[in-house]
């Protein structure tokens, strides 16, 4: 996993030291893959502390949303660009892209886009008994690990896919169906769906649609590189 080498400003500085990274989100191998259904895999209470953090980010923007929208602010925001480097992930090259643009063409607030330089984020791939899993430092900055074993197990352009949704903010839900991307391996090695639904893609065009804003990170904890 790559170090964070880039002082990120003040405020962005003090809030890491304070809180430290927001998660390390792994989609963990269902105990008993099904072919239909969920298999009702349970994280373990460290994962489900972690994936808390994530789900914090997520209601600060949903609410901030519904506020506007109720208050009838119409907020329409320029697209951040997430650079992203993949060279730590050689084997993975094709679906690390594929999974940049599918949540490229799945939201209107994100821009996915892949950089030799710096970047705010890292992927990576080797062997892990947790499994791939996702670092977050803030929505749009931290690492991705891909571990070969659970890639030979379950769909490849899935778990880049939600490794990636950890990184755009969103929090796993392992009791989801498979047409809900953050259920992960919840719903079995059968599931091959690479896709975030409709409510998934709108809670991340939320969180960088101004939600994250209200986080202790503030907005320049997301500019920072590593």
């Amino acid at each position: 996993m790559k170090i964070r080498s880039t002082v990120l400003g003040a405020l962005a500085a003090t809030a890491a030291l304070a809180v430290g990274p927001l998660a390390v989100a792994q989609a963990s191998p269902a105990p008993a893959p099904s072919t239909s259904g969920t298999s009702g895999y349970t994280p373990s209470s460290s994962d489900a502390a972690q994936n808390a953090r994530l789900q914090a980010i997520v209601d600060k923007a949903l609410a901030k949303r519904e506020n506007e929208q109720q208050k009838g602010i119409d907020r329409r925001v320029a697209a951040t660009t997430i650079y992203y480097s993949a060279s730590g992930a050689p084997s993975f090259q094709t679906e690390i892209s594929q999974a940049a643009q599918i949540w490229n063409s799945s939201t209107n607030n994100v821009n996915l886009v892949p950089t030799s330089g710096s970047a705010s984020l890292y992927y990576s791939e080797g062997n892990d008994p947790r499994g791939s899993y996702a670092q977050v430092y803030g929505p749009g900055d931290g690492d991705v690990f891909l571990d070969y074993a659970q890639n030979q197990q379950y769909d490849s352009l899935r778990v880049t896919a939600h490794e990636t949704g950890h990184v755009l903010g969103l929090p796993d839900n392992y009791s989801g169906p498979c047409s809900e991307l953050m259920s992960g391996g919840g719903p079995g090695t059968s599931c091959t769906n690479p896709y975030p639904n409709a409510q998934e893609s709108a809670t991340v065009d939320a969180i960088f649609g101004g939600g994250f804003a209200a986080s202790p990170f503030g907005a320049a904890a997301f500019s920072g590189t590593r």
